[in-house]
């Protein structure tokens, strides 16, 4: 079967490799339906694995399926059915695997698509455990989005954040594909949302998810902005993913006793803080990766009702990868690039 695997760095090759074999005891063998990709798999196309990792890889973290066939002492499944995928190997017996937070699983194995084998194949066997069904409604693409695009963003504003209705965010790159489902989520739970985007072009692609201000960081300092906006207050929440390089802006951007989330570094892992600014004004900062699979399940909820959409900017086959993350590096996306499998 086909399948995109990392050669080695910055070499990415489709190739033939065998079909899984029938599923194990609590497996489940899933059709892949839809990839995601996501700037973590332009970091693993770099070489920036943190951790060991055997290569060829196939990559791929965030995906859809349709369960195929079901191993002994599964329950809850049927074939056929539309899945979403957890993307990290939990161990499923932890205390925080046990209550539901499965990102803070004491043992886990890695990420699919990084340190193990990811979903750009045409099937794999998984721990049944991680696989969240898909309501009614909900198509294989917003499956596909909500381990990683969805899920993260759920986590971060409402685990993590606590973003109440009437409160004021800035979210950053409201292009991406985090940034444009967190001004969707944001607005819809009643909030007034900032949003920073690259280009004239993504500013009315961003009030059309429901922005009421959009700055274009490359013509205005955002943070002088956020300021004007907000009367000099400051916004209750960041929603940061950018890192070094909007880091400081971010934090002069937050009102007293404001938070800021963060859940990437894309400009950079290292940044300087000021310190009596953090005491001072009391703020607060979370930092977030992945998500439950419970706020998979909320995304997916949300999807159903119509309130949150994925957001598309192309969908492609295998054979465009190289386009695909070429164009993830240089920024020239809105929304989320999507491989199709079937």
């Amino acid at each position: 079967m086909r399948a995109l695997q990392l050669i080695e760095d910055r070499r990415l090759e489709l190739t033939d490799i065998a079909p899984p074999p029938p599923p194990a005891v609590g497996e489940v063998t899933v059709n892949i339906k839809v990839v995601a990709l996501n700037h973590i798999d332009v970091w693993g196309w770099r070489g920036m694995a943190f951790a060991k990792r055997k290569l060829p890889l196939v990559i791929g973290a965030e995906a859809s399926g349709e369960v195929a066939a079901i191993g002994s002492s599964v329950s809850g499944l049927l074939p056929g059915q539309l899945v979403s995928i957890y993307g990290a190997r939990t161990c499923g017996l932890c205390r925080a695997c046990r209550e539901g937070r499965d990102n803070l699983c004491e043992h886990v194995g890695g990420v699919h698509g990084f340190h193990l084998d990811g979903f750009a194949q045409e099937a794999i066997n998984l721990p049944a455990r991680l696989l969240v069904p898909a309501p009614l409604g909900v198509s294989d693409i917003g499956a596909a989005v909500a381990p990683v695009t969805f899920g993260t963003v759920e986590h971060m504003l409402f685990d993590n954040a606590r973003l109440r209705p009437g409160e004021t965010i800035l979210v950053h790159a409201g292009g991406s594909g985090i940034g444009s489902a967190a001004i969707q989520l944001a607005r819809r739970a009643g909030c007034s949302v900032i949003t920073t985007v690259g280009s004239a072009a993504k500013m009315e692609k961003a009030k059309a998810l429901g922005a009421d201000h959009v700055i274009n960081y490359r013509e205005d300092r955002f943070e002088g902005v956020v300021r004007k906006l907000t009367r000099k207050k400051g916004v209750d929440v960041v929603f940061e993913h950018v890192g070094a390089d909007t880091w400081a802006g971010s934090m002069l951007s937050l009102k007293r006793g404001g938070r800021l989330v963060t859940c990437g570094s894309t400009s950079g892992v290292s940044t300087t803080m000021n310190l009596m600014q953090l005491f001072q004004q009391q703020l607060k900062i979370f930092g977030s990766f992945g998500c439950r699979m419970g706020n998979m399940a909320d995304a997916m909820q949300k999807m159903a009702a119509g309130i949150v959409h994925p957001v598309v900017d192309s969908e492609l086959g295998f054979d465009d990868i190289g386009t695909a993350l070429q164009r993830m590096e240089s920024r020239d996306v809105f929304g989320k690039i999507l491989l199709r499998v079937a």
